[in-house]
């Protein structure tokens, strides 16, 4: 398996453990990106990992002289663009050459968030989920840190034990590409760990661990799959529908949430580790969104207003 392969791979199945995305989504980005990878090669001997904005912009320049359809070419750009995400994410380049191109008329998705109450509920129900008290504190404190920090799933299950003694007011992150960052703890997040850390010293096989939250499988850790299957059970005892509840949501509820509430964009890029402001500039769109809908709906003259009302 060549380089390209073998990051496509890593690609898709971090999509498929961290966004839940589904086998044809996956098969869609392992072909629009196998075929963005095998013309880069065309173009001079480029790579994944090397192609510049200018290349990508052939690309689509080459797709449509290729007669293409605009929802095709979109949805190749859309993959693309997902992909140099998650390379900047996992330290395999500095940037994303696709993330200020423009698709053929189709504006760049918002990512779904979950609702304040939503994240309540589900930080309310995380403890009542498993079969012993062990797993039911451990899941409220992976779901309070993961809401009051906004890390990766990644990040989150790979903390060692090391971050978290002394009761910390921050943890240190070790994120994509071996980046470290500080991340404030909140104080309900505090004492779920406090008593995750309590109940855990308790357990002869998790104490031994250096992982913070321990596994008997090969990577001696809690991993992505295993925390997604976790957080639908959560989701589900909530009253939430699972497939509206992934790690990587409660990550945009997170900056989605301090946005709302006053906080500076680039006080966020540095929680949530991003490289590019532009990245985390996403985030204002969905509150531009938010907003909108709050007015339609409440707002006098608002459309859905007007639509509903038998007066109007």
């Amino acid at each position: 398996m060549n380089l390209a392969e073998n990051r496509i791979d890593t690609f898709l199945e971090a999509q498929a453990a961290e966004l839940g995305a589904a086998r044809n989504t996956l098969m869609a980005y392992g072909r629009d990106l196998r075929a963005y990878a095998g013309w880069l090669i065309t173009r001079g001997g480029r790579g994944l990992l090397t192609a510049t904005q200018a290349d990508v912009e052939a690309y689509l320049v080459a797709c449509d002289a290729e007669g293409l359809a605009q929802a095709t070419r979109a949805r190749r750009l859309s993959s693309i663009r997902q992909f140099y995400r998650f390379a900047v994410d996992e330290g395999w380049r500095s940037d994303n050459p696709a993330i200020r191109l423009q698709g053929p008329g189709r504006s760049r998705a918002l990512p779904r968030t979950l609702t304040e109450g939503q994240v309540e509920r589900l930080l309310d129900a995380a403890p009542q989920v498993g079969r012993v008290e062990v797993e039911q504190v451990r899941n409220g404190a992976l779901l309070a840190l993961l809401y009051a920090t906004g890390m990766r799933v990644s990040e989150l299950v790979g903390l060692p034990l090391a971050a978290a003694q002394g009761n910390p007011e921050m943890l240190l992150v070790r994120g994509k590409g071996g980046k470290e960052r500080l991340v404030p703890l909140s104080p309900p997040a505090r004492a779920a760990l406090a008593a995750w850390l309590v109940v855990r010293a308790r357990d002869k096989r998790r104490a031994a661990s250096p992982w913070l939250f321990p596994s008997s499988g090969r990577a001696g850790h809690l991993t992505r799959h295993r925390f997604y299957g976790l957080i639908k059970q959560i989701a589900t005892h909530a009253g939430i529908d699972p497939d509206a509840v992934t790690p990587h949501r409660l990550r945009h509820a997170f900056a989605t949430h301090l946005l709302a509430n006053g906080a500076d964009l680039r006080v966020i890029q540095t929680l949530l580790g991003h490289a590019d402001l532009a990245t985390t500039e996403i985030y204002t769109h969905v509150l531009d969104a938010r907003l909108r809908a709050l007015v339609e709906a409440h707002h006098p003259l608002g459309t859905t207003r007007r639509k509903t009302d038998p007066e109007g």
